[in-house]
């Protein structure tokens, strides 16, 4: 059995969490949010690479056999540096699925909601540079809404609105297929429907991440205990009370299944 890091700058990561513990519950987690400092998307590059690698140094520490960089932002801006200094650990991020999604357009015209940082990451920019030239991508920014999400807003009519004005470019352009670039805007699916039907296809990542993990985790060899539910410690930098309530509203997974820690780290202030 395994003990497997979780970080984001908030609750998006909860729904590679909650992936995860539909794939693998039979190990243990931790569930790291920055929520002191979320969003990340909005921040320096320089900032996001520190940050990132000081959380991810954090889980390690605890012994972690493999950590998830569950955050986009964080991914684009500093898994690369995270991975040379954490070689010992198997360190898997998440991208905007712009891949599959090209596969699944049907006319070829995608959109892409996700934070300004990855937008204008170079991973981005190079994954973008390997897909065909006749595939057109509407990127848009999702300013405003990981706040929103953050502050248990999901299904508002504030995110409604400012989602809609997000989404008028992509529709504008006739995309048959979304990519939430960005782990927090699972929890916008609904709001999405709202907005544009079932006509748009969306694509989000998390089976693809947690597949990912289970093949390293294969290769360690790590025993599993079949029907066994693992250990759950959520830590917060700002919360630990609220991330908890956040858990239990946004995931699908049965909680009460596992047990569950929840700790304040004020030490990542």
């Amino acid at each position: 059995m395994a003990l497997i890091g979780v970080f984001d700058s908030g609750v998006g990561g909860l729904s590679i969490l909650d992936e995860a513990l539909r794939q693998l519950p039979q190990h243990d987690y931790i569930y790291l949010a920055d929520s002191i400092n979320a969003p990340y998307g909005e921040r320096a590059s320089e900032w996001i690479s520190a940050r990132s690698m000081e959380l991810c140094q954090y889980l390690a520490a605890q012994g972690c056999d493999a950590i998830m960089v569950a955050c986009n932002t964080a991914t684009a801006e500093a898994i690369a540096q995270i991975r040379t200094t954490l070689q010992h650990i198997p360190i898997i991020g998440v991208e905007p699925g712009i891949k599959p999604a090209a596969m699944q357009s049907a006319n070829g015209i995608v959109g892409v909601l996700a934070t300004e940082a990855t937008l204008k990451s170079d991973k981005f920019t190079a994954l973008l540079a390997t897909l065909p030239i006749n595939y057109q991508f509407i990127k848009q920014a999702g300013a405003g809404l990981v706040p929103l999400i953050e502050a248990g807003q999901a299904n508002s009519e504030e995110t409604l609105e400012l989602l809609a004005k997000h989404l008028e470019p992509i529709q504008d352009a006739r995309a048959d297929t979304l990519v939430l670039g960005c782990t927090h805007y699972p929890f916008l699916r609904k709001a999405i429907r709202k907005l544009l039907g079932d006509s748009i296809n969306l694509i989000d990542t998390s089976d693809a991440v947690v597949r990912q993990l289970k093949r390293k985790l294969e290769a360690q060899d790590k025993e599993l205990v079949h029907g066994k539910h693992g250990l759950i410690r959520l830590i917060s930098s700002k919360d630990s009370e609220n991330l908890l309530l956040m858990a239990q509203e946004l995931m699908q997974s049965d909680l009460s299944k596992h047990q569950i820690e929840s700790h304040l780290v004020s030490t990542f202030k």
